[in-house]
């Protein structure tokens, strides 16, 4: 049974070809409208430095290879150090675990100093109590306008049960599971 889908538009702006005219604040609420889990990648820097940053950029790529992906901006204060290492991990929080992304998403000089972790593939740092981590061997870097995207091959993943931290409109949500109810 197939149900209708009321659309309630609050604004709306079609983009011309030239892409300076997107309205970015417009394109961004659009965007938030599209809930995440909320990851935190690390790495280890060429130079022996830990770097970790909050994102919400992740995704699989490919089963056959294992490939994930998430993206990074251009102006982060850790751009540098995940361009220059050759693995990270992406740690995937759960719900209690609001607190590390709110760390991980403003600038500190030492990202690791106090945060319960181990190490992984590479000596990237693997995040205690994740729901999830997926260790990984950075395979390409894309250029992606003001990001680049990071494709790794997984090499090592491990999960345990737990409820995930969501990110939507602009703030940090619980998943709620809905049950499909069946007519006949």
């Amino acid at each position: 049974m197939a149900t209708a889908a009321t659309s309630h538009h609050i604004t709306s702006h079609r983009q011309s070809t030239d892409s300076t005219t997107m309205d970015k604040v417009l394109l961004r609420r659009a965007m938030g409208r599209f809930a995440t889990g909320v990851t935190v990648v690390t790495t280890r820097t060429p130079d022996g430095k830990y770097e970790g940053v909050t994102a919400n950029s992740f995704n699989t790529v490919s089963l056959d290879p294992p490939l994930v992906l998430w993206s990074l901006g251009r102006n982060s204060a850790s751009f540098e150090g995940f361009h220059a290492a050759k693995h990270f991990t992406v740690n995937v929080l759960g719900i209690g675990q609001l607190p590390l992304s709110r760390h991980f998403s403003t600038p500190k000089l030492d990202k690791l100093a106090g945060i319960d972790h181990t190490l992984g593939h590479g000596g990237s740092p693997v995040l205690t109590g994740s729901l999830a981590h997926f260790e990984c061997e950075t395979k390409s870097i894309i250029d992606g306008g003001d990001h680049v995207i990071f494709i790794g091959r997984v090499i090592n993943a491990s999960c345990r049960e737990g409820d995930p931290l969501v990110f939507a409109k602009g703030g940090y949500h619980r998943a709620v599971t809905l049950v499909e109810e069946i007519t006949s």
